[in-house]
């Protein structure tokens, strides 16, 4: 059984994610110990509430030097919803920018959109190759719950480093739904509350530990 680590910082769907990820056959711990994040197969950074907060309790667990460890190692990472947007560079929520994680260049921001918070099922548009998405068609639904997302993509492929996959949703305008870019994979939506699909995915992600 591949072993993972739901980290827990004060934030995130802590128990629904460790069950799902038990129900596809991971032996999965919550905790919040630096060496156990580092030593397990999988890591995954959940999230919910503001960014900022996040970002706080994310640093008083010490959480992005495990992730930024992790990565430089080529060790993977799932983040799932505001686990995801903290990997941007930066959030900025009620005119307040806070410094992010910054594996990735680029800015959570509101969405525009008639009505906030994005809440309910929605489809998204996969790339051809995706990880995460593999065996699942172009009509499955996944569970939102966000008024902030990533709306526009900006990290570019260099020399030696492959374009990395990105998924797009739609809620009043398009926002980044899921990416993939080598070891660091996350998801705006919550696999852990997306039924069969989000099972789907999350044994999809085990499959590359």
């Amino acid at each position: 059984m591949k072993k993972v680590v739901v980290l827990d910082y004060g934030s995130g769907n802590l128990r629904s994610a460790e069950r799902a990820l038990a129900r596809v056959g991971a032996d999965v711990t919550v905790t919040s110990d630096l060496d156990a994040a580092m030593a397990a197969d999988g890591l995954v950074v959940p999230g919910v509430g503001a960014f900022a907060a996040c970002m706080a309790g994310l640093r008083r667990v010490r959480g992005e030097r495990a992730v930024g460890r992790r990565l430089a190692g080529g060790r993977p990472v799932l983040g799932i919803c505001v686990g995801m947007q903290i990997l941007f560079a930066r959030g900025v929520e009620h005119g307040v920018e806070t410094e992010g994680c910054g594996e990735w260049p680029g800015t959570v921001e509101r969405l525009e959109a008639p009505v906030l918070p994005h809440m309910g099922w929605n489809t998204v548009k996969a790339p051809a190759g995706s990880v995460l998405f593999d065996g699942l068609d172009a009509e499955t639904r996944f569970y939102f719950v966000h008024s902030y997302g990533v709306r526009e993509w900006e990290l570019r492929p260099g020399d030696g480093f492959a374009e990395p996959l990105v998924t797009w949703a739609e809620h009043g305008v398009p926002f980044v739904a899921a990416a993939e870019n080598g070891p660091l994979m996350a998801t705006q939506f919550h696999p852990e509350k997306s039924g069969d699909a989000g099972a789907a995915l999350l044994q999809n992600w085990l499959g590359i530990l």
